[in-house]
């Protein structure tokens, strides 16, 4: 029988040979004009949805619909350009995309980008305008920082108001910070110098707030010159592209077109992840947003950038901060990327709506902390196993590279070895990869059997089986999950439960229970079409998948057994978040049987909720998420210095003191295992990497929780 992977790309072969005979007979056309770039691939890529997506839209008025709804969003997300008869002129094509696309025409797109290319020029001169002038902060007035919130200018008066208040936050904003390194630097002891003390406080003066409000205008003067610039530079294939995007965008969030050039940041990215700051990025709705932080990394050992951080500025070192926001992310990158050794100091908002200001000196990532490691934990006389695994790794070109499921299958053996009484699999914050590997994996603690349903939009699902009965560990176990936990970590934890042969704890998953396949749009096309390449490349969703007993695990993710508090559970994060996702359902169940010695689930879960309950540090947790979502629900923010620099402070009070409770929370027994330390020898930077694993784990509260259920179910 052929492998899941052979079959899946056999798949994608097939879809692509129907994508260019389809491709192939939409262009033999009989008229004389000759077709536009533009023309040629909206058709194209929209062929190619039609063909291969797992659900392909009606191109019909609800499809115009959707275009126009997200293209609005973006084409002026903090509805700072455009008027309200700007928008009522647009609204006129609501339901007309699907018209204009299928006669290979494009009246919306030319019309939005000659006024929103209009209003940048108007309001190129407004906002240097009013950063002539001084702004007052201690008068009485507020900002609304959420775009969902706001309204487009019913007129230009409006819009200048809009504008004042939006540059008076952003000064506001750099003022504090200027508070703030000064204040750090007057607390400082002056370093040994020649140079008497005197002098030494005459080279930095204190400067007063009015110095530092003409400083901070200068600054945000600088970064709108330079952001208005590059908006006025964008030429027709960077509409054209962001046109395209939205359309994909439409059908799934994973579905997305990628120009020439942004097909080549895509694979640098890919490629290139293990350097720099180690933190996957991605734009979204004119935001830079940290999507993850890699294992190991140099963010990860910083540990104070998290995913779904927004990044705002960017700064080299001592060098003054540069504003990213509004930027494209392969600009952004530049910035943030650079060699080993060297200081980068990011300014990013938290999810709670405050700002810190993040220094990481980047790195080249130890690949081998990107691997599966494990530990063993000694609590009240029992011990417990330990696995990290960050990703679900493969060499897909088969040449001998490393197998996540074949690290785990010797991690276990190790443990084993070590004779623990129980394991907890923690795959938080592991966002997927090999599919494979996760059928694998499961095999490793079942019998033979079903472990995951893949299904395209025809036809019957395919089974992915375990086909060896061995059992490589048959104790107690956990699963530890998150939000960010997708994909092949779904398809992992979603057997485990499905079976009832371990706990699934932690808090609900992702979501994500599709698969994308990239399709070069050049290879897809006739030959007739060579003047106007290249056209860039598809990613769209082909596949879906379903768990065993038939539910899928796209948009409701899984819910844990377990719930277990965290901090990120208030954070607007999932596929049912994003926009346009494909919606949960349910196909037929596979034929499995369960595991024999099942854990009592009911037992375990009310066990645990007692001592989450009078744990102080979930406790504080809870109360600390509480805080967070009442803050970042209120989005209105004062203009008033005072103000804001009080609400700043009170949200580094409360964070500081959730770090200190954790700090002084008693700290688990957990070591490296022997046999690693052993192989490691005297080499001491791979016995300090040893070290640097389990530091984090000492205080971590929720592994802290799930060793306790392993100890309830010995």
């Amino acid at each position: 029988m052929s492998s899941p992977r052979l079959k899946i790309g056999l798949y994608a072969s097939l879809v692509l040979a129907v994508f260019v005979l389809a491709s192939y007979k939409l262009y033999r056309r009989n008229d004389a004009r000759a077709p536009q770039k533009d023309e040629v691939l909206i058709k194209a890529m929209l062929q190619g949805l039609t063909v291969a997506h797992y659900q392909p839209e009606k191109i019909d008025d609800t499809f115009s619909k959707r275009v126009y709804d997200l293209y609005l969003k973006r084409l002026d997300v903090n509805k700072k350009f455009l008027l309200q008869t700007d928008v009522a002129q647009l609204a006129k094509y609501q339901n007309d995309i699907d018209d204009e696309v299928k006669r290979g025409s494009h009246e919306f797109l030319d019309l939005s980008t000659q006024m929103v290319t209009q209003r940048t020029k108007d309001i190129q001169a407004l906002y240097r305008d009013i950063l002539s002038k001084p702004f007052d902060f201690t008068t009485e007035e507020s900002f609304e920082t959420e775009p969902d919130k706001m309204t487009f200018a019913a007129d230009k008066a409006a819009q200048r108001e809009d504008w004042r208040k939006f540059l008076k936050y952003q000064t506001m904003i750099r003022v504090s910070e200027m508070m703030d390194e000064q204040a750090k630097k007057k607390d400082k002891p002056l370093a040994a110098t020649s140079v008497t003390p005197s002098a030494a406080t005459t080279s930095e003066p204190i400067r007063t707030p009015a110095e530092m409000e003409v400083e901070a205008r200068k600054r945000v003067l600088k970064y709108f010159d330079d952001q208005f610039n590059d908006l006025l530079q964008n030429d027709a294939d960077d509409r054209l592209a962001v046109y395209a995007n939205t359309i994909a965008n439409t059908y799934d969030p994973h579905t997305e077109y990628f120009a020439p050039k942004d097909k080549d940041a895509f694979d640098l990215a890919m490629t290139g992840r293990f350097e720099g700051i180690g933190a996957t990025l991605q734009e979204k709705d004119g935001q830079i947003k940290v999507n993850d932080i890699v294992p190991g990394s140099a963010s990860y050992r910083q540990g104070e950038l998290k995913a779904g951080d927004i990044i705002l500025r960017v700064a080299q070192a001592a060098e003054e901060p540069v504003s990213v926001e509004g930027w494209r992310l392969d600009k952004a990158i530049t910035l943030i990327r650079g060699k080993k050794g060297t200081e980068v100091r990011l300014t990013v908002r938290k999810a709670d709506g405050s700002t810190k200001v993040i220094p990481i000196v980047r790195d080249v990532v130890v690949i081998e902390e990107t691997y599966a490691q494990s530990a063993t934990i000694n609590e009240g006389g029992k011990k417990i196993g330990y696995i990290k695994l960050p990703g679900f790794y493969a060499d897909f070109n088969e040449n001998g590279g490393r197998s996540s499921a074949e690290d785990v299958k010797k991690e276990l053996a190790k443990l084993q070895q070590e004779n623990v009484q129980g394991v907890v699999l923690d795959l938080r914050f592991n966002g997927g990869g090999s599919l494979q590997d996760a059928v694998e994996m499961a095999g490793l603690f079942i019998d033979n059997g079903p472990v995951v349903q893949v299904k395209g939009s025809q036809g019957a699902a395919s089974v992915l089986t375990d086909k060896d009965p061995r059992v490589q560990y048959s104790g107690p176990l956990v699963l530890l999950v998150n939000k960010y936990s997708a994909s092949a970590s779904e398809i992992l934890a979603a057997a485990v439960q499905d079976y009832k042969r371990g706990v699934v704890m932690g808090t609900t998953t992702y979501g994500k229970g599709t698969v994308q396949r990239i399709f070069d749009l050049d290879d897809a096309l006739p030959s007739e079409f060579n003047n106007l390449k290249p056209f860039g490349s598809l990613k769209l969703t082909t596949q879906k998948f379903y768990r065993i007993n038939g539910g899928s695990t796209q948009f409701k993710g899984v819910v844990p057994d377990i719930m277990v508090p965290d901090a990120y559970a208030f954070l607007d994060q999932g596929e049912k978040e994003s926009d346009y996702p494909l919606k949960w359902d349910e196909i037929s169940p596979a034929r499995y049987k369960t595991w024999n010695d099942a854990p009592q689930i009911a037992k375990l879960n009310d066990s645990s909720k007692k001592r989450v309950a009078t744990n102080p540090s979930f406790r504080l947790m809870s109360e600390m998420v509480q805080r967070m979502v009442k803050r970042k629900n209120d989005t209105m923010v004062s203009l008033k210095l005072a103000a804001y620099r009080a609400e700043q402070q009170k949200a580094k009070v409360e964070s500081d003191k959730y770090e200190e409770v954790q700090k002084a929370a008693q700290a688990l027994a957990i070591a490296p295992l022997a046999v690693d330390l052993k192989a490691k020898g005297s080499d001491s930077v791979q016995v300090n990497r040893a070290s640097r694993f389990v530091k984090p784990l000492k205080k971590d509260i929720i592994l802290h929780e799930a060793v306790s259920v392993i100890k309830d179910e010995i």
